[in-house]
């Protein structure tokens, strides 16, 4: 019976730290290609809106490149495309190549988020989801404080949106909308067609190339 190899602890922190960023010099420039690099090798960054010291992903990009100042990230999501934002388990900044493998993301939350999101935020958001729409097709890009401001927010605590940023998120859950950019931390939406580059967007991988790209991911 074939033994298992082992590896020495010694050699498994390496191996961890190497994989995580932090072995090596920080050097590099902190920006453009570099830092979507860094990006890239993590595969996404988590977005902090707390702000005490410092954003927890600057700190975390700031550990992996002493060059890396805030408003590096932003240019990698508002001008370079080097960068989309979506959820993992919470809203993240991800490397750009993987944009094609959200698409079953996209589907599962046509398929369900409407139905799930009336016992949380109520049935008014999708009486709007059509207009917010309409709205950002004829406009250009919009924040949730530029539309619905006559409206009464749900009482939901943390989240208390009014109907239309909540039709804003649903239509960014779902794929129709992208964040553009932030502004001062708020989520700047745009038409995913406007945001995203097209080859990015026509590419859709089969559920297999998908199952096995989250696989590779994950180990």
């Amino acid at each position: 019976m074939a033994t298992l190899p082992r590896i020495p602890n010694e050699a498994a922190r390496r191996l961890f730290l190497a994989r995580h960023g932090l072995l090596g010099a920080r050097s590099g420039s902190g920006r453009g290609a570099d830092l979507a690099g860094v990006v890239g090798d993590l595969g996404f960054v988590q977005l902090d809106s707390v702000n005490t010291v410092a954003r927890a992903h600057d700190m975390i990009l700031w550990a992996r490149r002493q060059s890396y100042r805030p408003e590096g990230l932003g240019r990698l999501l508002a001008q370079d495309r080097a960068v989309f934002e979506h959820w993992t388990h919470d809203a993240s900044s991800i490397t750009i190549d993987y944009f094609p493998y959200w698409e079953h993301r996209f589907a599962r939350a046509r398929s369900r988020l409407a139905d799930r999101w009336e016992g949380w935020q109520g049935k008014d958001f999708r009486a709007k989801i059509d207009d917010v729409l309409a709205h950002v097709q004829a406009e250009g890009c919009v924040t949730s404080s530029e539309i619905g401001g006559d409206e009464a927010k749900n009482k939901g605590g943390w989240w208390d949106w009014h109907p239309s940023k909540a039709a804003l998120e649903y239509l960014w859950h779902t794929g129709a909308l992208s964040v553009v950019r932030r502004d001062a931390f708020r989520k700047v939406y745009d038409l995913t067609e406007r945001v995203i580059p097209d080859p990015l967007r026509a590419t859709r991988p089969g559920p297999e190339a998908t199952i096995d790209w989250a696989c590779a991911m994950a180990m």
